[in-house]
């Protein structure tokens, strides 16, 4: 067969000679590292252009996609980008609110102790539960004859530092019976000073009734004396079948303890509530 022209290129000149076949494995492997240098390239190109797309997509999410598109000379220039931190808030008119009412300012003195006092205020209900333990309410009484309640050096007490009125209230369990009288002065030190110089020298008449038999009268009993702002209270506390208490009498004790506990709360609430109640009305200006 006669290839003519277009025949084989390993003829050189000696139809009859053999192809040169080391020249014709460099051509082919020359071609096939052009070919491969050509698919890399295209890959890398292929990857950054990926890549840039995701980039540019997350700016243009989290802003302004025309503005994301813009070259940079096209931008607006700083001076003219608000500044977040810049931007003023609301104004709100300025106020000011006065500091807390002191209870104490209440109950320190008559001329802001102003709220209702009674029996019914200070003990009210028909019973009381002191530590679990509930007494049943005796009788009750209030008298501006401060001295009448107060025997012995105590009427003395409570007349020399201008006690304005006394309420008692008497409470009793099992035998054992206790009478408390709150005197009431019109100041703080007036109070201090009568329960500071009472020295147990006679009490605060016990009071019976509602059930509660005669008690403390000529028996032994036991006294305590408290003071809370301008209120001074005492209590007189015993048996109720005619014999001397003991510090044995330990259902007596409880409620003694009890009592005055009791008092001083309900005075140091009386404050807080006419603190309260004043606030309410219009302390802010």
């Amino acid at each position: 067969m006669s290839y003519g022209q277009g025949g084989p290129p390993w003829g050189s000149g000696d139809s009859g000679g053999a192809p040169d076949w080391a020249a014709l494995a460099e051509a082919a492997e020359a071609r096939a590292r052009k070919k491969r240098w050509t698919m890399i390239g295209g890959a890398v190109l292929a990857t950054v252009a990926v890549g840039s797309a995701v980039a540019w997509g997350i700016v243009s999410a989290n802003g302004d996609s025309e503005a994301a598109d813009k070259p940079a000379d096209r931008l607006p220039g700083t001076a003219s980008i608000p500044s977040a931190g810049k931007t003023p808030g609301p104004s709100f008119a300025e106020t000011t609110v006065a500091p807390p009412l002191d209870p104490n300012d209440f109950i320190d003195s008559a001329a802001k102790d102003k709220a209702p006092l009674s029996a019914d205020t200070l003990f009210p209900g028909a019973t009381l539960t002191l530590g679990g333990t509930t007494y049943k309410k005796g009788a009750t009484a209030r008298t501006t004859e401060c001295a009448s309640v107060g025997t012995k050096g105590l009427a003395g007490v409570l007349k020399k530092n201008g006690c304005t009125q006394v309420i008692r209230a008497t409470y009793a369990k099992d035998g054992a019976a206790v009478t408390i009288g709150v005197a009431v002065f019109d100041t703080k030190a007036a109070a201090v000073r009568a329960k500071d110089q009472y020295d147990f020298d006679g009490a605060v008449l016990s009071l019976p009734g509602a059930g509660v038999p005669t008690f403390c009268r000529t028996t032994v009993c036991r006294q305590t004396a408290n003071s809370v702002g301008r209120y001074a209270y005492f209590t007189n506390g015993g048996r109720t079948n005619g014999t001397d208490a003991t510090p044995k009498d330990t259902a007596m004790y409880a409620l003694g303890d009890g009592l005055q506990e009791y008092a001083f709360q309900q005075i140091k609430r009386r404050g807080e509530a006419q603190a309260s109640a004043a606030a309410t009305a219009g302390q802010v200006y």
